[in-house]
This record gives C-alpha cells, sequence and structure tokens, in this order.
C-alpha cells in the first residue's frame, strides 16, 4: 500500500511538474509574442491610463489630473513607445493604425502638458502674448520636435481628409469635446468616432437647437473648422444633419455660436 501511494504521489508530482512546465512556457511564449509583435496598436496602456482618469460630467467629461500627476508612470511608458516608434514601422501601419496613432498621440502629449504645469486654471494659461500652448515644441516622435499644432493640422488634418477627428483630439477645456475614456484603435476607430461626434451634437450645452424658429447655437468648432466638412459631407450643416436626422431642414437653420469654455476640464478629486 505505501509503495501504490509513493507511485500515486509521484505521478501526482509528475503531472504537476508538467503543467508547472507548461504554464511557464506559456508565458514565455506570450513574451516573445509580445515582443515579436512590437507595437501595441490597441494602444493598452493608454486605455487604462483613461478609465482610471477620465470620469463623466454634465458638461464634458472630466479628468483626474490631480491623480494622474501623482500616478503618472503608465502614461509616461506610453509616451516611451510612441517615441522608439521608426518612421519605417510607422511607414508599415495601415491607415486606420496611422490615424489612431496621431489620435492617441495628442491626447496623451496633451495629458503629459497639463500635469507637467498642474495645478492650472486653463491650457491657455501656459502660452503667452507672443506663443500658445498649442505650438510648444515639447513632443518628440520620429526624431524630430513638433508641437499639438504639428499633430493636429500639419498631420492629421493635412494627410487624413476625416472632419470627425475634431470630436476625437481634446484640448483640455470644458469647451471642447469630450475626451473619450478609451484609446482608438483600428478596430474601433469607425465607432468611436461616430460616438463621439453624435454625443457632441447632442450636448445642449454647446449645440442647441430650435426647431420651431428654425436656429441652432452651434459650438465655434464648427466656425473655426467647418470647411473640413465640405469634402465629405458638403458642409458641416449636413454633417449635423446625417446625426439629426428627425430635424428635417437644418441646412436652411440660422446659426449663431456658443461662447467656448476654456477652463480646464479638472474633476478636481
Amino acid at each position: 500500500m505505501k509503495i501504490l501511494n509513493l507511485v500515486v504521489l509521484m505521478g501526482l508530482f509528475g503531472c504537476f511538474q508538467a503543467q508547472s512546465s507548461g504554464n511557464m512556457d506559456a508565458k514565455v511564449n506570450h513574451i516573445q509574442a509580445i515582443k515579436k509583435a512590437g507595437f501595441d496598436h490597441n494602444h493598452t496602456l493608454l486605455t487604462k491610463v483613461l478609465k482610471e482618469n477620465v470620469v463623466p460630467g454634465e458638461v464634458s467629461s472630466l479628468v483626474r489630473y490631480g491623480n494622474l500627476k501623482a500616478n503618472r508612470s503608465d502614461l509616461d511608458t506610453y509616451l516611451r513607445e510612441l517615441e522608439k516608434l521608426t518612421r519605417k514601422d510607422f511607414a508599415n501601419f495601415n491607415e486606420n493604425q496611422k490615424l489612431s496613432f496621431w489620435i492617441n498621440a495628442y491626447n496623451a502629449y496633451t495629458l503629459k502638458l497639463i500635469i507637467d504645469n498642474y495645478p492650472l486654471k486653463s491650457i491657455k494659461d501656459l502660452g503667452s502674448v507672443f506663443s500658445s500652448p498649442w505650438k510648444k515644441k515639447f513632443i518628440t516622435l520620429f526624431k524630430k520636435k513638433m508641437s499639438l499644432d504639428n499633430i493636429e493640422h500639419d498631420t492629421i488634418r493635412k494627410n487624413f481628409k476625416e472632419p470627425r477627428i475634431h470630436f476625437a483630439v481634446n484640448c483640455a477645456s470644458m469647451g471642447c469635446p469630450s475626451l473619450a475614456d478609451i484609446a482608438f484603435n483600428e478596430s474601433n476607430l469607425e465607432n468611436l468616432l461616430q460616438k463621439m461626434s453624435l454625443g457632441f451634437i447632442n450636448n445642449n450645452a454647446k449645440n442647441s437647437y430650435d426647431i420651431a424658429n428654425k436656429k441652432m447655437k452651434l459650438s465655434k468648432i464648427f466656425s473655426w473648422y467647418g470647411g473640413d466638412f465640405k469634402e465629405k459631407f458638403g458642409s458641416y450643416k449636413n454633417f449635423i444633419q446625417t446625426l439629426k436626422p428627425d430635424v428635417k431642414g437644418l441646412s436652411k437653420f440660422k446659426v449663431s455660436w456658443s461662447d467656448y469654455g476654456w477652463d480646464l476640464n479638472d474633476s478636481k478629486e
């Protein structure tokens, strides 16, 4: 009986050892797969940062900048991953991967700009009479110094012809479209662009519609960048109409502009 028990125990130990070895092999294979895959096109680390720090607000989503400043290691690691990417590797990205990269880069570097200077009341406090915060060349991508304006205007708007990016890039202000609590990637890009657009168009604090008098009061985003919607939608009014099909004849509505709030979108937690 003792011999039999010993045999059973040895068998169980062998199975455990084999299972442990198998688990270890699986972990090693997983690590090797990540290394082989290279750039994380899901932008997993940025999503983690956003999930932990973006919260709902009445007018706009808010950011826990105080918490992010105290716990910034994930954001800094994510930015280092962006900075390690070479122009040659980036050239192999498909169009959705490229656009997702630039949107996420804009939003992540905006977060960095704020927490590097936090606390503050507005991102505009970081500028001066002669220079805006969006022109600060504090970003290094593909071994080139650049600004947030370089990303938005000289890269995204110039190369992608996708006007809905105006509801995806976030300027850290209450007047801006909300910052999404998830990173953009090639799989969710279309749906997330549409979701953020719809949320902004239906935000009555920024865009309101007087159907009886055929008037609408819109965010100044449409005043500043209305021309971007012409190629894809014919006009910004036509674009709004696609998101509000229940309101007939929007293209003939008289337009006025809402005040744009530059207060920091800070949750103050």
